[in-house]
């Protein structure tokens, strides 16, 4: 009888252990399960922070370009080189990258995402993007020879369509069909809210200015949207990893550009011949564009880029109405209703993933 009471306490004593380390357990897993919630929760507050402050930037940027493009030529023409202007926005924009890639090695140390050694496969993606953009950009002076700031605006927004496409196509990204409504809403938003109420005409443009916007706009979408698959392939790489290997090998090929077409003028008259302060502010704000664009695609996607400046041509009228007098017609109250329309059925027609 005594040993059979001793052995029932010892088997007591052995389920309350269990119990005890069951309970525990579940204590530590509901835990580390709340903890990672609440962590989970926080990264995504920050997330979306990041986001909003990226895309406002691009925002209130994009909407100054045109301004500054228009400001920098005197008497119609550009007395600096463009070229120069692509090289030193180029240069800047890999200064400013090491800037902050310097930060970060002071902060967290070098690791394997943030170190700028890397291997072939991975920078030799880069120089395409590159390319396109340099061509993308010098005519973005060019085409101001065509047509003027409104014509601009309007022509700007063929690169809405090229990049819904594209974003199918290359990252192989379904679209739904309310998707689709909202990229033609939003041309045909931002087109309204460019009409000129005073022209029979919608736009007055030559067919050179018309040919160089349709270039820019397939320049334009393919860089964006390849840019972005580069950009997100790795996901824990550093931003100013990536930003700085494309805007080396920008710095390279507008130094190219330089040589093959304003080597004389640049030789006799100086690299920053014609330069004025508008001209650096212009250089200053195309180079944090860039920037912005950069986070957008890291941590939004191009769709967001691409909405952000078309916001940034409405912002733009807004402005000019303090600077220049701009009357808004009713023409521009239509438009910004449809663009806000479109933005809201783009936000809600996302396709929902299949369970």
């Amino acid at each position: 009888m005594e040993y059979r009471r001793v052995k029932d306490q010892e088997n007591y004593d052995d389920l309350s252990q269990k119990d005890v380390e069951s309970l525990s357990g579940r204590s530590l897993s509901s835990a580390n399960a709340s903890g990672l919630s609440s962590a989970g929760g926080s990264k995504g507050k920050s997330s979306w922070k990041l986001k909003s402050v990226v895309t406002l930037a691009l925002t209130l940027l994009t909407s100054s370009q045109a301004i500054l493009i228009v400001w920098s030529k005197r008497a119609g023409k550009y007395e600096y080189s463009v070229t120069t202007a692509n090289f030193s926005v180029e240069a800047l924009k890999c200064l400013l990258s090491l800037a902050a890639l310097f930060r970060t090695w002071n902060r967290h140390g070098v690791t394997d995402d943030n170190r700028l050694a890397t291997s072939f496969d991975e920078v030799s993606v880069y120089p395409i993007p590159a390319v396109l953009y340099m061509v993308k950009n010098l005519l973005q002076y060019y085409i101001f020879a065509y047509v003027d700031a409104p014509a601009y605006q309007i022509l700007k927004n063929l690169n809405i369509i090229s990049t819904g496409v594209l974003y199918r196509i290359i990252l192989k990204k379904k679209l739904s069909e309310i998707q689709w409504a909202a990229f033609v809403l939003l041309c045909a938003g931002c087109t309204t809210a460019q009409l000129n109420p005073s022209s029979d005409h919608v736009l007055q443009t030559p067919i050179q200015g018309w040919m160089m916007a349709i270039v820019m706009a397939l320049l334009s979408g393919f860089a964006g949207v390849y840019t972005e698959a580069i950009i997100k392939k790795r996901p824990s790489r550093n931003i100013n990893v990536q930003n700085f290997w494309l805007y080396i090998f920008g710095v390279i090929f507008n130094l190219v550009a330089i040589c093959v077409q304003d080597y004389d003028a640049v030789m006799n008259k100086g690299f920053f011949h014609g330069y004025s302060f508008i001209t650096v502010l212009m250089i200053l704000n195309h180079a944090l564009s860039g920037i912005a664009v950069s986070m957008v695609m890291k941590y939004a996607d191009n769709i967001v880029k691409v909405y952000s400046t078309s916001v940034a041509m409405l912002l733009t009228a807004v402005v000019s109405v303090f600077l220049f007098s701009f009357h808004l017609s009713l023409a521009f109250f239509l438009g910004s209703t449809v663009v806000s329309v479109s933005v809201y059925l783009h936000s809600i027609g996302k396709l929902q993933p299949q369970k």
